[in-house]
């Protein structure tokens, strides 16, 4: 199901009042880091990248409920364990927030490069361009391949030497060059279109 308007922004606002009450480091990322800077589109969640190892998942997970969003499965300590991502809620929306609980060097520098932006009433702390692109060059689907060719056609300016740096880096560790060759086939298309 696809979220309607305002209800994102209730889940939006939510989850920033959480991220900045709590002074969890985060970012947000996916379909509505997409959407801000690339083009608009429907988006079926909400996605966000926190460093909380330090502080630990349980309280990260206790504290969330204070700001209306909750587990939404009984095994999410479990769930967590085995991918890094915390299955929550915007209880009050129900709208789902997929937490991806960053552990890499790249997570940490993606919330230190994230920054704040002005969307209608709501102030979010959104990956950069670049770090979102590198994030959709890995998981490789089609929708984030659209997403990649989106921020391309919208950021003229990006800094294709740190895109490049980190995918050489993913497709090296992942024994996955492709992360790296569909890359720079999107670009090509990008430029080839005038996009």
């Amino acid at each position: 199901m696809l979220i309607d308007p305002q209800t994102l922004e209730a889940a939006l606002e939510d989850l920033m009042r959480w991220l900045n009450g709590e002074a969890i480091p985060g970012a947000i990322v996916g379909g509505v880091a997409a959407s801000i800077l690339g083009r608009p589109r429907m988006t079926r969640d909400v996605d966000a990248v926190i460093l909380a190892d330090d502080i630990g998942w349980e309280r990260v997970v206790d504290s969330a409920a204070a700001y209306g969003i909750a587990p939404r499965t009984v095994d999410v300590f479990e769930f967590a364990t085995r991918t890094r991502v915390l299955l929550l809620r915007h209880v009050a929306s129900g709208v789902d927030i997929d937490v991806l609980l960053g552990g890499l060097a790249f997570d940490r520098e993606l919330v230190a490069r994230s920054a704040i932006v002005d969307v209608g009433p709501l102030k979010l702390r959104i990956a950069t361009a670049e770090d979102l692109v590198i994030m959709k060059a890995i998981a490789r689907r089609p929708r984030d391949i659209a997403d990649i060719e989106s921020i391309v056609a919208m950021h003229l300016d990006l800094d294709l030497d740190h895109i490049r740096n980190r995918l050489r880096e993913f497709s090296s560790v992942l024994d996955m060059p492709e992360i790296q060759d569909d890359f720079e086939q999107v670009l090509r298309r990008c430029r080839r279109s005038g996009s």
